[in-house]
């Protein structure tokens, strides 16, 4: 059985270059590109109407945004030119809230993907050389690097950490998924499967699954605590840029180079909805949140996709509020 999506909204010539970055919470979508600016939707409102411009955000451009799942008032992005931002939401807008950092290597590719976690305290990212760090984000200000892990050496490509906080997975360059146990520091499982590069990594909402993808153009399903492949989703005909799940951990959104963007039944192992406007890759894919209350929950389910047309699409489902 197939589920049907409708194109509800595309913000045409969103951002002036590919937009690579996509951040979403319950009220807003952020989206960061090759140009300076991050631009902030909001999703609100039925013409997702620009809400906030964060002019020389980033000098040469932006690669990875995240926020965090609890409060989406934490978020983090990354510059081409090494530049790590930590911003919070107050008073209806997003301020900076300074820089990370990283070091005496700062440079492109000393922080390439970032994930924070379910409460916004910590800070996950990967490094050229295959590095995986943590950072404590928490109320004392401090900012300091609190872990580092070593893999073998290999551009980290993704990252994600489980909602429950006891894993951190790191997908590279090399086609391998490193598993790290947050509680011991230790690796726990080098994953199997996937022998080339892994663009995207990503964890269900109940920290039972783990999706990664990439350029093998196959999206495999790891149990994270015994480390075994359980399953694998194929059907993309380009490389895999990004995986996100629904918030039932029912479905997998995929978007792909090949410029299409896919939801996977993930109890059935079948891919039961496809779409594209055109056949400029994507480069990123998230569902929008729903918010707490009944009636928020009972809306229609929401995706959104940017990549080299400029443009941010929004697609609603067919049926429901």
């Amino acid at each position: 059985m197939s589920k049907q999506y409708l194109a509800q909204h595309s913000i045409d010539d969103a951002h002036a270059t590919d937009i690579f970055a996509l951040a979403v919470t319950t009220t807003q979508i952020l989206s960061g590109s090759g140009e300076s600016a991050i631009k902030v939707h909001s999703i609100t409102e039925d013409d997702f109407p620009i809400a906030q411009v964060l002019n020389d955000a980033h000098k040469l451009g932006c690669h990875h945004i995240v926020t965090d799942r609890e409060t989406g008032r934490n978020a983090v992005s990354v510059g081409f030119d090494g530049d790590v931002k930590v911003w919070k939401y107050d008073d209806s807008s997003w301020k900076d809230a300074g820089e990370i950092n990283v070091g005496p290597r700062k440079k492109a590719g000393e922080t390439w993907a970032v994930c924070l976690s379910f409460d916004g305290k910590f800070l996950a990212s990967t490094t050229h050389d295959g590095r995986v760090n943590i950072w404590d984000l928490g109320d004392t200000g401090s900012r300091e690097k609190i872990r580092e892990f070593e893999t073998k050496g290999s551009f980290g490509m993704s990252i994600d950490m489980s909602p429950d906080g006891r894993f951190i997975a790191s997908g590279h360059e090399s086609g391998n998924i490193y598993l790290f146990s947050t509680a011991t520091s230790r690796l726990l499982h080098s994953l199997p499967g996937l022998i080339e590069a892994v663009r995207a990594v990503k964890f269900s909402p109940g920290s039972k699954l783990l999706a990664a993808a990439g350029d093998a153009r196959i999206i495999s399903l790891y149990d994270p605590n015994s480390g075994e492949q359980v399953a694998n989703l194929t059907g993309h005909a380009a490389w895999i840029t990004s995986l996100d799940w629904s918030h039932t951990g029912q479905y997998i959104l995929s978007g792909s180079l090949d410029g299409k963007v896919k939801v996977w039944d993930i109890e059935r192992r079948v891919c039961v909805a496809t779409y594209g406007e055109s056949d400029k890759g994507l480069w990123a894919v998230r569902w929008l949140p729903k918010g707490d209350t009944s009636v928020e929950r009972a809306k229609a389910e929401k995706f959104v996709t940017v990549g080299s047309n400029k443009a941010i699409a929004i697609y609603r489902e067919a049926t429901g509020g």
